[in-house]
């Protein structure tokens, strides 16, 4: 009996050491895990700062470029607005040269190759817009209609015999699709100034209501202002009436035809040229 209490008393010491030593154990775990906690406590930390400082520069770096980005579309906005005045006198701004350049990769590429001069380039555009809103596409370019731009002034010369019978300044019903078609251009752009100019050829001419050349080239140009004021509702504030007789003719008068090339009416469209290409790409 007294043998086995001494054995139970050797294994409760036993026991006891053992278990001391898993305690000293675990504490010292634990002070470690403690340790590397509060390491990596103060490493989040430091990585917080950081990137909070990084987030910053980013943020600024973003209103750099923000910045920079304003400044680019508004040097953008400001070329845009401003005109170049050509060699040859032309004169357009950024913006309507882009519209121009986009217009012309439509354009018959056998005409563009003939184009020199800015000027050329602008004519072409402004005949394929005009062509196109108008739908000119069954008249004979070179002689029934011819486009010509001149700085910011946009001229349309139509032969005499689409508007009107020879010695009369008449406009005849023959005229009225052409005259419908340009009139649809002239109220779609209420700003826009209209001329209406009669030409005719050197021969000269005296009836009963007629007096001579001068007479004639108004009141052809009247009766075509009249006829786009009455039945094509053209605002009248927008037309002008004009005579040039025979004095500005574009061939000499020496054969018929020649003749019949200087007897015209030029309707001339005094816009803004960014206006008129605006308005062309809306047709």
């Amino acid at each position: 009996m007294k043998k086995i209490s001494i054995l139970l008393l050797t294994a409760i010491i036993f026991s006891s050491c053992v278990s001391k030593k898993k305690y000293m154990a675990l504490e010292q775990e634990n002070g470690e895990i403690k340790s590397q906690l509060t390491k990596t406590q103060v490493e989040k930390e430091e990585l917080e700062n950081k990137f909070a400082v990084i987030e910053a520069r980013v943020n600024e770096y973003n209103s750099k470029i923000q910045s920079l980005n304003e400044d680019v579309e508004g040097l953008t906005i400001e070329n845009q607005a401003k005109f170049e005045v050509n060699e040859d006198g032309t004169v357009i701004s950024g913006a309507s040269k882009e519209k121009m350049m986009a217009t012309l990769q439509n354009v018959d590429q056998e005409k563009l190759a003939n184009a020199k001069t800015l000027k050329d380039s602008m004519n072409l555009a402004v005949q394929y817009n005009l062509s196109k809103a108008m739908d000119t596409s069954d008249l004979d370019e070179d002689e029934d209609m011819v486009v010509d731009i001149n700085e910011t002034v946009v001229m349309i010369s139509i032969a005499d015999d689409m508007l009107f019978n020879t010695a009369s300044y008449r406009v005849g019903n023959k005229a009225d699709k052409i005259l419908k078609k340009l009139a649809d251009v002239i109220n779609s752009e209420p700003s826009l100034d209209v001329m209406v100019e009669g030409h005719t050829d050197s021969r000269s001419i005296n009836t009963e209501k007629i007096q001579d050349n001068w007479d004639l080239s108004v009141l052809r140009a009247t009766s075509v202002v009249r006829k786009l004021q009455n039945q094509f509702n053209v605002a009248p504030e927008q037309l002008i009436a004009s005579g040039r007789s025979s004095y500005q003719p574009l061939v000499e008068n020496d054969s018929r035809a020649n003749r019949a090339k200087n007897r015209r009416t030029r309707i001339i469209l005094m816009p803004n040229i960014d206006k008129f290409f605006a308005l062309m790409e809306e047709k």
